[in-house]
């Protein structure tokens, strides 16, 4: 007698292969059988009709304070998620000594916008070693797997304190230290090491994060530190991936390890002329493990009253006002018609980026509703509403800011749609070198809500576009699973096949959709976060226990630490 036989689904399993109705099995928090089965269970669920798919895993989170003190790491269990991948973008909390936890914080909450009292009183630091902090992960209980990365941002303020931020070349004595940290890392069970080296990425105080401006030789030693360690990968979000120096040592570093490097471009120029789809194609062409992440769809900042970030936040008014003011009281004094002129008499003051052409701006401001469109046309943004009613654009983006009683939030892409279309996103995304990445679940609390990515995806991509192709669902499955499992070593999980971890959504997917991003206020300290729920998701099941029904958790917690494997690849199973 089986635990428990899911019956009569429509099984995408993950590999790739052709939808099919069938039970499944799970014994021992495994799959057990696929097919018809005739066998009984001790629990038996039928779901006909409903999608059966393996549960996503998600390679790109930054849950590294939130994995010691949340068993949910929500909100990226509430869309499908059973394991996430931590420490990306070189920040994280380990190795740390005492005195360096707060510059930790600082980085943490500058660089992904998680609010630092939020981290201040909810990790209870039980480590100094990447080791340690692995072994105080794996006695947390929790919903969902975990796995982590050794940052570089940790390591290199372990080894060089003070000058670790600052354009400081590191002794070789330093650099066989780093190295020897990201082995020790490695070893103990990380899944491989993260680098950031974008001007974008900055601490609260202004100050570029480790690691920005690391030379290519300290790059490619501590990359180097992981050779012989199966399965580790190396994550680098970059300004210069349209550089050859670049280049040169991320090809380097994979002909030396025949480990996977996984790249994240932030610069415009590295798309340009599709840049970043010929280097995946280079590298798939020369048979190289390098694989360019990109999202679902273009990273978006949040605008909004609960948001940090608004139209407004840079006029004089705002700032010496009403920046500090509880929600109610501010929605009450915009709805001053004096207020109101002021705000709009006023310039603002910051002058950089899309900030210095406002009006221009808000023909990419999109309010998003209670059905969150992201691939919207140009008459859905503010400027498009506002020529039709004949009106100025930022005096309908102060009414609309303060419509819905101030909780409104607008999309706006921070790069790629200028033409209004997905369709460059969907070539990138259908490259077989190409990751899909970048949910930030756990970060940016304050202005982006992309955790729902999975979701996101599913809904846009293989049901409801209608600007041009779609993608098929198979490939969309494959992609959230298997293609990210195997990417990072995870040989057991990603695909329904006897064998494998029995991680499983039931998916009602005519009833699949994202609800509109929203402000909570739950993390430790009172942080804020934006969130974003979703219907459809019927049942999350965990290594064969039932963690999410209808979007409400069981109070199953049976997530693990997910430590590096040295399998080369998945067993024979089936």
């Amino acid at each position: 007698m089986y635990d428990l036989i899911i019956r009569n689904g429509t099984v995408i399993d993950g590999t790739g292969r052709d939808r099919f109705i069938a039970d499944v099995a799970v014994q021992d928090g495994k799959v057990a059988k696929v097919g018809r089965i005739a066998e009984s269970a001790k629990k038996e669920i039928d779901v006909a009709g409903k999608l059966v798919t393996p549960g996503w895993v998600d390679i790109h989170t930054h849950y590294d304070g939130q994995a010691t003190w949340d068993p949910l790491l929500a909100p990226s269990s509430w869309h499908g998620v059973t394991t996430v991948v931590m420490g990306n973008c070189g920040v994280g909390f380990a190795p740390v000594k005492p005195q360096d936890r707060e510059f930790l914080i600082e980085l943490m909450e500058g660089v992904e916008d998680i609010p630092g009292a939020a981290l201040s009183e909810g990790i209870d630091w039980q480590w100094e070693s990447f080791p340690e902090y692995l072994d105080a992960l794996e006695k947390t209980p929790r919903a969902i797997d975990v796995a982590a990365q050794v940052p570089h941002g940790a390591v290199r303020a372990y080894v060089m304190g003070e000058r670790c931020n600052s354009d400081y070349a590191p002794t070789q004595a330093e650099v066989d230290a780093m190295a020897a940290l990201v082995k020790e890392g490695v070893e103990a069970g990380a899944l491989g090491f993260t680098s950031s080296k974008t001007l974008l990425h900055k601490d609260i105080k202004g100050e570029y994060m480790p690691g920005t401006f690391s030379g290519n030789e300290e790059m490619l030693a501590l990359g180097m530190g992981m050779k012989g360690c199966n399965n580790a990968v190396f994550e680098l979000v970059s300004d210069h991936l349209g550089d050859t120096e670049e280049w040169q040592w991320v090809t380097e570093f994979q002909k030396q390890t025949g480990l996977t490097i996984t790249l994240i471009a932030t610069t415009a120029p590295a798309y340009e002329n599709n840049h970043m789809y010929n280097l995946a194609e280079q590298a798939r062409l020369e048979g190289r493990e390098i694989r360019p992440q990109a999202a679902g769809r273009p990273t978006g900042v949040l605008h909004g009253l609960q948001s940090s970030f608004h139209a407004f936040v840079g006029h004089p008014t705002w700032r010496e006002e009403l920046a500090e003011l509880e929600h109610d009281a501010l929605v009450a004094r915009l709805r001053d018609p004096i207020v109101k002129a002021k705000l709009l008499s006023e310039e603002s003051v910051i002058k950089s980026g899309p900030m210095q052409d406002l009006p221009k701006l808000m023909g990419l401001v999109f309010p998003l509703g209670e059905n969150p469109n992201y691939e919207p046309d140009m008459e859905d943004s503010v400027a498009g509403i506002a020529q039709k009613l004949g009106k100025d654009p930022m005096e309908v983006m102060y009414d609309l800011l303060v419509d819905n009683d101030g909780k409104e939030l607008f999309y706006q892409p921070l790069g790629g749609y200028q033409g209004y279309s997905l369709d460059w996103q969907k070539t990138f995304l259908e490259h077989p070198n190409v990751l899909f990445g970048l949910s930030d679940g756990g970060a940016h609390c304050g202005v982006i809500a992309d955790a729902g990515m999975p979701t996101f995806i599913m809904t846009h991509w293989g049901r409801d576009r209608t600007k041009g192709d779609k993608m098929e669902l198979e490939f969309i499955v494959k992609s959230l699973t298997s293609d990210t499992a195997e990417a990072y070593g995870m040989y057991d999980r990603g695909q329904l096949v006897p064998g494998m971890i029995a991680d499983i959504n039931v998916i009602d997917f005519d009833s699949m959709r994202l609800h509109r991003p929203e402000a909570i206020f739950d993390l430790p300290a009172g942080g804020r976060r934006l969130v974003q729920r979703a219907d459809g998701y019927e049942m999350t099941i965990k290594a064969g226990e039932v963690i999410f029904a209808k979007g409400e958790h069981t109070g199953a917690l049976p997530g693990k630490l997910v430590r590096r494997s040295e399998a080369s690849e998945r067993a024979s199973v089936g």
